[in-house]
């Protein structure tokens, strides 16, 4: 799975990286679920959107937060079918964090992933807009009248819609395969994958999610003070030694 990342590169850099509009934003050393991150949609690739990643569906009644979409089913679940069809974004990185021996937790050794140089790189990720219900009321409100949105979609910033986004995942390449079963789907920007994610067509977007060569990214223990997702310090990123 991919639960936690990175997302240090300086702002400017990452512009000119992504050919997109960063905003004011802090560097982060552990994002994590229910934060809100920038991503590149693909209505806008001009310009990074901070969404809450934990993906809930359009449809849906209540708060889902889905963090992780397997690359196996995307297509066929109901969750993430459509966002798949018509909303693709990409999540940037400089590296996501995996630990040994299951889920973050006691005992656990915390690992960090990343290209050698620091890099950034998109992760594949899907995103939804979604309205929560509205409270039930005997006051008539002004849609009854025509009023408001007339039942559109509302714009992007619509106060009362949450964004919310999903990084897609699938099976680890042979560095990651040591520390987890899943690991984030990487998109190689000299290939054009990054464009063909945002762009193309459903059959070419399902073509991407395949593991990242593993020659290219390297590994090492990290501090267990990234466990705690209200840890973020430059220092997380730091080899330590492994036990």
């Amino acid at each position: 799975m991919c639960g936690r990342y990175t997302l240090f590169t300086p702002t400017a850099d990452l512009e000119a990286r992504f050919d997109a509009d960063f905003g004011d934003r802090e560097p982060s050393y552990n994002c994590a679920p229910g934060q809100s991150l920038p991503v590149i949609p693909d209505r806008d690739p001009g310009e990074a959107t901070r969404m809450e990643w934990g993906l809930t569906p359009s449809w849906a009644d209540e708060s889902f937060d889905l963090i992780n979409a397997r690359a196996e089913t995307v297509r066929e679940k109901r969750s993430f079918a459509d966002a798949f069809e018509r909303r693709r974004c990409l999540v940037p990185a400089d590296g996501f964090y995996e630990w040994v021996g299951g889920d973050r937790g006691s005992g656990k050794t915390p690992y960090r992933v990343a290209f050698a140089d620091d890099r950034p790189f998109a992760m594949a990720g899907l995103y939804e807009r979604w309205e929560p219900p509205t409270p039930e009321t005997t006051q008539t409100g002004l849609d009854a009248f025509g009023g408001g949105n007339g039942g559109e979609e509302g714009n992007a910033d619509d106060p009362d819609v949450i964004e919310t986004f999903a990084v897609v995942t699938t099976e680890p390449n042979d560095l990651v395969a040591d520390l987890h079963h899943r690991m984030a789907v990487i998109l190689d920007p000299e290939a054009g994958e990054e464009e063909t994610w945002l762009r193309g067509g459903p059959d070419e977007a399902a073509a991407l999610l395949d593991p990242y060569p593993s020659n290219e990214l390297a590994a090492h223990p990290v501090s267990t003070r990234v466990n705690s997702p209200s840890v973020d310090a430059p220092d997380l990123i730091k080899p330590v030694s492994g036990d």
